[in-house]
């Protein structure tokens, strides 16, 4: 593939570093990053994911048959973000703790293995959000590739296309812990009640899905374009059995849509 100008500083700021760990999600921006590591790289790469009950099964399995394929080093590690006090109790800096320690746990996990340079995949776009786990990066030293050569999630989009990155246009995805009004407890046994509900509504062709807790209410966003779908008497049902055999008494669709940030 011939490299477009951006893509090639890309490469060349990855060059530079000789060697680097990617805390890897399997989500599409640090998809792209660990790509382009690899392959600038010659392999010199090693992807670090931090496994816990924010982050779906799927995602977990998807992680592992990335690296696979690509005969890329992987090593999975516990996040144990329920150890964090601010996690648990949903704290309004709870990103900022929880980024923290697992960053932590990361960057230890990279010296145990010679690497000492940690890369992750903010992008541009991020930046235009709430994002208090910044500065635990920043105070750790990790570095962000795709923000300091100006990636947007768009050109990440395309650039992982043509790399026949099969997730290139994934809908964004987020911790589960985001879908808990702050303040309010976060358990392991809510967030798995929020995977299995998601799962169930993208088993009805809904791509993009949040299910938002209030208490025992769990309110659906989905974008605007989808709710005539979801409002119809056999998806309907359908959709609140579903959630209602998850756990939630009740089941809502927000008529406003899916928005990123919602319960920022």
């Amino acid at each position: 593939m011939e490299l477009d100008s951006k893509l090639q500083t890309l490469f060349s700021y990855l060059k530079g570093l000789e060697k680097v760990c990617i805390a890897f999600s399997a989500g599409i921006d640090s998809s792209f990053l660990l790509e382009s590591a690899h392959r600038a790289l010659n392999g010199n790469v090693l992807a670090v994911m931090a496994r816990g009950s924010m982050m779906p099964q799927k995602e977990i399995d998807y992680g592992r048959e990335f690296c696979k394929s690509r005969s890329i080093q992987f090593i999975e590690i516990e996040a144990n973000e329920f150890e964090v006090e601010a996690f648990a109790n949903n704290t309004p800096d709870r990103c900022y703790y929880c980024k923290h320690a697992i960053f932590s746990k990361i960057i230890k996990t990279a010296e145990e293995n010679g690497f000492h340079i940690v890369l992750e995949g903010t992008n541009l776009d991020d930046m235009g959000d709430y994002r208090p786990g910044r500065k635990a990066l920043a105070e750790l030293g990790i570095k962000s590739p795709l923000l300091e050569c100006g990636f947007t999630k768009n050109e990440i989009r395309a650039f992982a296309r043509e790399m026949d990155i099969d997730i290139w246009d994934k809908p964004a995805a987020a911790c589960l812990a985001t879908r808990v009004p702050t303040g309010e407890k976060v358990t392991p046994e809510l967030l798995k009640r929020i995977e299995v509900s998601e799962d169930a509504i993208k088993q009805l062709g809904f791509r993009q899905v949040r299910v938002r807790v209030h208490g025992s209410l769990a309110r659906i966003e989905i974008p605007a374009d989808g709710i005539e779908k979801m409002c119809r008497p056999a998806v309907r049902d359908e959709v609140s059995r579903k959630l209602k055999d998850a756990g939630f008494r009740y089941v809502s669709i927000d008529l406003d849509g899916y928005k990123t940030g919602n319960m920022n």
